[in-house]
């Protein structure tokens, strides 16, 4: 046992030995990161007759960077289908009100008695609902 484990020690200490090595694969000319240049090279832009932009003002170049991601996510509006445009049809679509959810939640509308319970779970504030609780009735 005790030559076996000296061969492996040997075997895996040269092992690791010959990776300290170097060898044409680690040893590349590569541009020294810390080197500083004394002087920056002089650039002379193309065109002097650009005027800067006005502060606050629009971007010239069309949409902006919202509406682009946008159209990249959803592309545009795709065209009804043959069974939606035929419903909308059936519905009179082309009539409705444009203001008509304005409409429903004014307090002047007529609404359907639906019950007590429906009742308290609307006018419920609001919560988290770790402390929720249910009553069973009959129990």
């Amino acid at each position: 046992m005790n030559r076996t484990t000296a061969i492996l020690a040997t075997a895996l200490a040269a092992t690791t030995l010959s990776a300290c090595g170097s060898n044409s694969l680690f040893s590349r000319d590569r541009p020294d990161e810390f080197a500083v240049s004394r002087q920056a090279p002089l650039v002379v832009p193309p065109d002097f007759s650009l005027v800067p932009p006005a502060p606050g003002a629009a971007r010239p170049g069309g949409d902006s960077t919202a509406e682009q991601t946008l159209r990249a996510l959803f592309g545009g509006a795709s065209p009804r289908s043959a069974t939606e445009t035929s419903i909308i049809g059936a519905a009179d679509g082309a009539r409705a009100d444009p203001g008509i959810r304005s409409e429903v939640g004014s307090p002047d509308t007529q609404v359907v008695d639906k019950g007590l319970a429906t009742r308290d779970i609307i006018a419920a504030p609001e919560g988290d609902g770790r402390d929720a609780s249910a009553a069973i009735p009959g129990t």
